[in-house]
């Protein structure tokens, strides 16, 4: 009997400290997507300047990730997609001109849309949106339109495509 109490004690302990470990993976990774989307943010209300800054964020937040925790398919993608993320963000902060920030912001965009598939972390509802225009997704805290790729030009331009629901 004491044997089993103390394997249950044992699979318990273990279970719990691997959800906390997970919780707190998932509240990173729900960082890097507020980071993103104050890129998104900053693109489409035309703000260049804004979105330089906020790309050096969002690679900050990608790089204080604890990616170890997480299971080996999901610790493969997060590190295929964080290079991703990372490169671009670099472009897009090493650029003035928008329109390379937004064309680097695609890039992101796809890296997020698969990371947040793939990792399934999101602790809001989440609105894959697309830009017919732009033939580029991304990814927006709200349901209305809120188009990165053309900015006032085209503020409202496109739709949902998908949406995430909360985990």
């Amino acid at each position: 009997m004491k044997k089993i109490l103390g394997l249950v004690a044992i699979i318990t302990i273990a279970t719990t400290a691997f959800t906390y470990a997970q919780s707190k993976t998932d509240a990173a990774l729900n960082q890097v997507l507020t980071a993103y989307y104050d890129v998104k943010n900053a693109l489409a209300t035309d703000k260049k300047d804004l979105a330089v800054e906020k790309a050096k964020f969002l690679s900050e937040k990608v790089n204080a990730v604890n990616h170890k925790d997480l299971p080996a398919d999901q610790h493969k993608l997060f590190m295929e997609q964080a290079a991703i993320i990372k490169s671009k963000a670099a472009q897009l902060a090493g650029s003035n001109d928008i329109k390379t920030q937004r064309k680097a912001f695609e890039g992101i965009s796809y890296a997020m849309i698969k990371t947040l598939k793939g990792l399934k972390f999101n602790s809001q509802t989440v609105y894959i949106q697309h830009c017919p225009m732009a033939k580029a997704s991304w990814l927006n805290e709200k349901e209305n339109i809120e188009n990165p790729y053309y900015g006032s030009m085209m503020f409202d331009c496109g739709d949902v495509s998908e949406t995430i629901k909360s985990k």
